[in-house]
């Protein structure tokens, strides 16, 4: 094996559901360039994260790639960025 250490990737998202125990769901937004008009476009990718940390609905959150915990969840929260406003 090689000294080399794997980083994890780390993604910023906006939990847009905690109804799950000890998950939460992501939406991560990113803006790309469309090929043929140029114009730049929203996408956006919906994960499912485990959450020790405690967010909510609204929450902006720092996560990161982990080993699978399931069948839909690989990733989880490092830290709650910012509160959503209530």
């Amino acid at each position: 094996m090689s000294d080399k250490q794997k980083t994890a990737r780390s993604l910023e998202g906006r939990v847009i559901s905690d109804k799950m125990t000890n998950t939460v769901t992501v939406l991560i937004e990113r803006q790309v360039q469309h090929p043929v008009f140029g114009k730049i476009i929203r996408r956006s990718t919906k994960l499912h994260v485990h959450d020790d940390a405690g967010s909510r609905e609204g929450d902006l959150v720092r996560i990161e790639e982990c080993r699978p915990l399931s069948k839909t969840k690989h990733h989880r929260v490092v830290e709650i960025v910012s509160r959503a406003e209530q």
